[in-house]
């Protein structure tokens, strides 16, 4: 094996590459692809390497890019206990305002499609309110909120979309 790195090193210059094994195969891992593309960052919505069959939004993730970027951006104030641009789900932490601190919420968003369609999100609102004695009690969420949610996260997409078109 150290033969094998002599040579190779010989070969390269005097440098040794990343050489890794896997499933049997030696893979040079400074010139593989990754999950993140090229450059080794997420695309959020610029060119993309064609992939038979996919559709639309262009991107390295799994879920529709301006969906995504628009998610994260809408949902900046929260902070987010998980994101998986893969599975399209952005789950937040519970959230206090500023202007109501005996009520927090705390959001489930979902993406469900690579394509800008109005139904592509979708998002469930949870609402907790402080009782007397300090403790955090489970409360009705207004029934317009995830669907006022939703729609910002649409339009902040389109404006997503609209920008890389120009």
């Amino acid at each position: 094996m150290l033969s094998g790195f002599l040579f190779l090193a010989a070969c390269e210059g005097g440098t040794v590459p990343d050489l890794e094994t896997y499933d049997g195969e030696v893979v040079d891992v400074s010139k593989r692809e990754t999950i993140f593309g090229e450059g080794g960052g997420l695309n959020f919505g610029g060119p993309d390497k064609p992939r038979a069959g996919a559709g639309g939004g262009g991107s390295g993730i799994g879920v529709n890019a301006y969906l995504w970027r628009a998610t994260l951006d809408t949902m900046s104030v929260w902070p987010i206990t998980s994101a998986d641009p893969f599975g399209g789900v952005v789950i937040t932490d519970w959230y206090a305002p500023p202007s109501t601190p005996n009520e927090r919420f705390k959001m489930n968003i979902y993406i469900l499609d690579r394509a800008l369609r109005a139904d592509g999100v979708r998002v469930s609102v949870f609402r907790q309110v402080k009782n007397r004695s300090g403790n955090w009690l489970d409360s009705n969420v207004q029934p317009n909120t995830a669907t006022k949610l939703e729609d910002a996260i649409l339009m902040r997409a389109r404006q997503f979309r609209n920008r890389s078109a120009q």
